[in-house]
């Protein structure tokens, strides 16, 4: 597959060329813009953060690559080297290990940032009082202990809710309101938010991230079904 004209990666080297005239993934022919993001990991293997395809040509132009997963790959093919006068290629996999120090592993643990898009896929888009499985547009969400009584904004108190739930519930406690939760809040670890956050994972990333995704994931309700 070619793609005249795409921009070059930032802060690439002379011998990747200032202009990337072929791209080729995986033998296949993706649209416009539907490029695959990369998944790195740090150098114990634990999952970090995605990054464009110029972001991977980049550490592999600066050889940061520690080592690399997945049958999944990518090639670009650059300019012409000024000395040697002969093309430029980068083949980058799906799953990449960066050199340095283990960013990955501080960043692992800690709460990833809540929003609507993220909190709706936790919940598998279903609503936690009814049961029933709505478009975003027909979502909110709900403060399980509301702001009045001193509930906050953070994952363990918040559900996914349909907006007929929600005016329902009101300013109330799901006691009060006598409307039974159907299924709990959890905080995502980041594997799992990593999944949350990318709709077009490929199947030797989601194989990867899944093995990091705890027990209580509703990720893993969904494959059991």
């Amino acid at each position: 597959m070619k793609c005249a004209g795409r921009p070059a990666a930032a802060g690439l080297s002379d011998e990747v060329s200032a202009r990337l005239d072929t791209i080729q993934i995986a033998g296949e022919s993706p649209a416009q813009g539907a490029f695959p993001l990369i998944l790195t990991l740090d150098m114990h293997g634990v999952p970090h953060r995605w990054i464009s395809w110029q972001h991977a040509c980049y550490y592999y132009a600066k050889d940061q690559v520690a080592w690399s997963l997945g049958e999944r790959a990518f090639t670009v093919h650059g300019g012409l080297n000024r000395v040697t006068g002969e093309r430029s290629r980068i083949s980058a996999a799906s799953i990449i290990a960066i050199k340095g120090k283990a960013m990955a592993m501080k960043s692992f643990g800690q709460v990833p940032p809540l929003n609507n898009r993220e909190l709706f896929h936790r919940d598998r888009q279903m609503c936690a009082y009814c049961g029933g499985m709505f478009t975003t547009s027909r979502l909110t969400r709900d403060h399980i202990n509301p702001f009045s009584r001193g509930g906050k904004d953070t994952w363990m108190n918040v559900v996914t809710a349909c907006r007929s739930c929600n005016e329902k519930k009101s300013d109330r406690t799901p006691e009060t309101a006598r409307m039974e939760l159907i299924y709990l809040p959890y905080v995502p670890n980041r594997a799992e938010y990593l999944i949350l956050t990318n709709r077009r994972i490929l199947a030797d990333q989601m194989e990867f991230l899944a093995q990091h995704v705890p027990a209580q994931s509703r990720l893993h309700h969904k494959s059991a079904q």
